[in-house]
């Protein structure tokens, strides 16, 4: 009941005190994201912003992958999901709220009643969304990349170019590598069931996410860290973040540093990208076993949701892949997961999907993730999954440099590297970000030469050069095709799967 005395306001006037208020509480409440006016008064002027939507860019989003002042300005004009409700002429309380809580410290997962970006993927047009390319060779890239996420597959994820991989790496340094790993900038991180090391992951993540570097430095993680060792951790960082905001056009001030404290972990946590993979055991055709093991790894991490899964390799058979495919996609729709990806897979399993999906290409996978190098650059695949939207990743490389190596190959990398005053594996890195892929090196850090590995390795420490026309040629020109089985590799299977030096998990169906 009203007081008999006032007269009670208009409900558009009462609607847009409220609008005026949630959009206060946004600015105020969510240091990640910047209003487009805001931006404008420290980088490029971001026209057409309009009066009286306040229009929101997060961190992430100013490092999408373009160029152009105007491909940013038109991300800019793109409210965030936990901005939609703005649009509207009243609001859905619920649905803001649930928005709001989303990512939380919580740690659940994503209400399935959030609201979705709009769909940057393409047009409304099926035969034009899936040529859209997802692989898109350049110079200098940006250091996100796009992949198809959210509910029905139709908003935007944004997966950090350079990622760390925990594979093969010792329980006992899971905790170091990854503390050193965040150090020099990495928000980008490879596991899996088969890596054995999800609980040794979550330490460090929780003590980041809850407290940022304060957290991680008051735990000891860098207490054994020499200061020049973390100088250089540091620089890398920095460097990586300053050529980040040079490539899109963007000052650095506009996407500034997270704060320490508990204050800034929805930041945190909104770049962070947690990559995990289901293991060839976990695949059923019992939709509900799949995805119950997939919340109880949420659990283990303690992320609250995971950013990317993937089946880790088709070795199983199709009733199992495909029953594994569908949970994860159900998962996907309803917040656990933002994108679904495969790995190692070929031809055979990728149609396989096609045929499932049939025109619904939003379900094709985001991310096909491969044994791929410049000496087996699995052409075939790479062309399919670029005319399907589907992004490609470089699993870590590190038996190429062994014996059972490809030595005039190899021999030819070297010369380059040594040229251009590089690692091997700094140039293998940059050969497959020119060429528009995710790549996750990995690195032990047993020695000072193996911690420095990670920084050289990561999106700071190869962002200081290009690799020229030539030179990329160069490169492409030693493909023959070296199989997994040579490698020596058992990363999604096992021994008893290698039946000689020419099997690859991409040829098994």
């Amino acid at each position: 009941m009203g007081l008999p005395s006032t007269k009670r306001a208009p409900a558009s006037m009462l609607a847009y005190t409220l609008l005026s208020l949630i959009a206060i509480i946004c600015t105020h409440d969510h240091p990640r994201y910047f209003t487009a006016s805001a931006l404008s008064s420290h980088g490029p002027t971001i026209p057409n912003v309009g009066t009286g939507n306040h229009q929101f860019l997060s961190r992430r989003d100013a490092l999408i992958g373009a160029v152009s002042t105007a491909a940013i300005n038109s991300l800019a004009l793109i409210p965030s999901a936990e901005a939609a409700p703005l649009e509207a002429e009243s609001v859905d309380l619920a649905a803001f709220n649930a928005a709001r809580t989303s990512g939380s410290s919580s740690g659940g997962a994503t209400s399935a009643a959030t609201p979705s970006m709009p769909n940057i993927l393409g047009n409304s047009d099926k035969s034009k969304r899936k040529l859209r390319r997802a692989i898109a060779p350049s110079v200098d890239p940006s250091p996100l990349l796009s992949l198809r996420g959210g509910k029905g597959g139709k908003s935007a994820n944004l997966i950090p170019r350079v990622g760390y991989s925990l594979y093969k790496t010792l329980p006992e340094q899971v905790g170091r590598c990854t503390s050193l790993a965040l150090r020099c900038g990495v928000r980008h991180f490879d596991v899996a069931t088969l890596y054995g090391s999800n609980a040794e992951v979550r330490k460090p993540l929780q003590f980041y996410l809850d407290n940022g570097f304060a957290g991680l430095t008051k735990k000891g993680y860098y207490a054994e860290e020499k200061a020049e060792l973390l100088e250089i951790f540091d620089s890398i960082s920095l460097s990586g973040e300053e050529h980040a905001v040079q490539t899109v056009g963007v000052k650095s001030k506009a996407v500034g540093p997270l704060i320490d404290g508990s204050a800034g972990r929805r930041a945190r946590r909104d770049q962070l990208f947690v990559s995990h993979k289901l293991s060839n055991e976990e695949q059923s055709t019992d939709i509900l076993s799949v995805k119950r093991r997939i919340k109880a790894d949420i659990a283990e991490l303690g992320v609250g949701y995971l950013d990317l899964v993937s089946i880790h390799s088709p070795l199983t058979d199709k009733a199992r892949r495909m029953a594994s495919y569908e949970a994860l996609l159900e998962l996907r729709d309803s917040g656990f997961v933002r994108s679904v990806g495969v790995c190692n897979y070929g031809l055979g399993p990728l149609k396989e999907i096609e045929d499932m999906v049939g025109d619904d290409v939003e379900n094709h996978p985001a991310m096909n993730q491969l044994e791929l190098s410049p000496f087996n650059q699995h052409s075939d695949v790479v062309k399919y999954c670029d005319e399907n939207g589907i992004a490609i990743g470089c699993a870590a490389w590190s038996k190429l440099s062994g014996a059972d190596g490809p030595s005039e190959g190899w021999a030819v990398v070297a010369d380059l590297a040594k040229a251009r005053g590089c690692t091997k594996a700094q140039l293998l890195v940059r050969w497959s970000m020119q060429k528009g892929y995710v790549c996750v090196p990995r690195s032990g850090c047993a020695s000072k030469i193996e911690r420095v590995a990670i920084a050289e390795n990561s999106y700071g420490g190869v962002s200081s050069f290009t690799l020229s026309e030539e030179e990329m040629k160069v490169l492409d020109g030693l493909d023959v095709g070296y199989k997994a089985g040579k490698l020596g590799r058992r990363d999604g299977w096992s021994d008893d799967d290698v039946v000689g030096p020419e099997w690859d998990p991409t040829e098994f169906v």
